[in-house]
């Protein structure tokens, strides 16, 4: 099982052939994921992809649920 933010679709897929879930597009403190995971209340994002590779990551571009921008 993973638990991460942005995952692009070639993870997505290879996670899926070997039978990994995958909780994406999460953001925050890993601890507050896990503990939420563990009491069933973690949401699974049905769109965490984040395609750094097709675009320039520059500010305001959406990866998932979260924003990527420049400080």
């Amino acid at each position: 099982m993973l638990i991460c933010g942005g995952i692009g679709g070639g993870a997505q897929m290879a996670m899926q052939e070997v039978g990994i879930a995958f909780y994406g597009g999460n953001s925050g403190s890993a601890d507050e994921a896990v503990a939420a995971f563990l009491a069933q209340t973690l949401v699974q994002n049905s769109n965490p992809t984040c395609d750094h590779h097709a675009h320039e990551h520059g500010e305001g571009h959406s990866c998932g649920s979260h924003s990527c921008r420049n400080n």
